[in-house]
């Protein structure tokens, strides 16, 4: 098989007629050069090129691997003019959200956003808000779609995070019990939400641990002290454990995994909650930026319905 560095050589000593100079162009030495031709014509089993004190000379043979060298290299430059313009019509967005956004806010608005702007590089990367929140300030991340719990939001017009914060609406956390449990029935026949003293006995399993605060401040707040009996980082495997019967969980309602066995039921005020929405750099500028507002204003309409 013939070497296409080697072959890159044979052109260059064609295209300026003696080794020395064609050193000069590959800024290496001439015994470099005359080294790659040799091994080139070694693996040729032919002459490539014929040597005087004039300079050299192409063979017959010579001359035909120019011509396709003259023809590769034609190639190579075309496809990289075609690949730089589509680097150039290209215009990459990242955006980073928590998981459970990602499930069921993100795909609906990606799929008009995406249909409109078939050229954007699109990412997709899965933060919760302490990571998501510094990444779009750093410029990791065009826009992140995140939450916060109790107190103010995450950014406040004029303030110095150098985000701005659109709110998309309140996910209450809800009680997931068994279908079978014996509360089910009594919430089932009256008006009122479930209230938290009434489910203080029970076995609670919370699906992240950044709640595990909120419900104690909670559980405090009503007068009761609850049991934790687990701690999970996925709201699934949290409602597979309510399923199994292990106990009750604290979900949050766009987390819920609809199932047959499993019922969710809203806390009586004033029950705790995520305030969801989306961040943006107030210093991004160009392309990328206004791709980042035309997302977060097809997430902003479509909101927690």
């Amino acid at each position: 098989m013939i070497d296409v560095q080697r072959l890159a050589v044979l052109r260059a000593v064609a295209h300026h007629g003696s080794f020395n100079r064609a050193a000069s162009a590959l800024r290496c030495t001439p015994s470099a050069v005359s080294q790659q031709i040799a091994a080139l014509e070694r693996g040729l089993g032919a002459a490539a090129v014929e040597r005087s004190t004039r300079g050299v000379t192409l063979t017959e043979a010579g001359r035909l691997l120019v011509e396709a060298a003259d023809a590769i290299a034609a190639e190579l430059a075309d496809a990289q003019q075609r690949i730089d313009r589509l680097a150039a019509e290209r215009t990459a967005l990242t955006v980073a959200t928590f998981a459970s956004a990602g499930r069921r806010l993100l795909p609906p608005a990606l799929a008009g956003f995406v249909d409109d702007h078939p050229e954007v590089e699109l990412t997709i990367l899965e933060a919760e808000p302490e990571e998501s929140l510094p990444a779009v300030r750093a410029g990791a991340a065009d826009i992140a779609l995140a939450y916060h719990l109790d107190g103010p939001p995450p950014a406040r017009p004029g303030d110095r995070s150098g985000l701005d914060w659109t709110p998309l609406g309140t996910d209450p956390l809800r009680v997931v019990l068994p279908r079978r449990h014996r509360a089910t029935e009594l919430y089932a026949s009256r008006p009122e939400p479930a209230h938290l003293a009434e489910l203080a006995d029970e076995r609670w399993i919370l699906g992240c641990r950044k709640s595990a605060g909120q419900l104690a401040r909670y559980a405090e707040l009503v007068g009761v002290a609850l049991r934790i009996s687990c701690t999970a980082t996925d709201y699934e495997f949290a409602q597979s454990l309510v399923r199994a019967g292990v106990g009750i969980a604290l979900i949050p309602e766009i987390g819920l995994a609809p199932h047959p066995d499993l019922v969710a039921l809203p806390l009586a005020e004033p029950s705790p909650r995520r305030r969801l929405g989306l961040a943006l750099s107030r210093r991004r500028r160009g392309p990328a930026a206004r791709l980042a507002e035309d997302l977060a204003s097809r997430l902003t309409r479509r909101g927690l319905d």
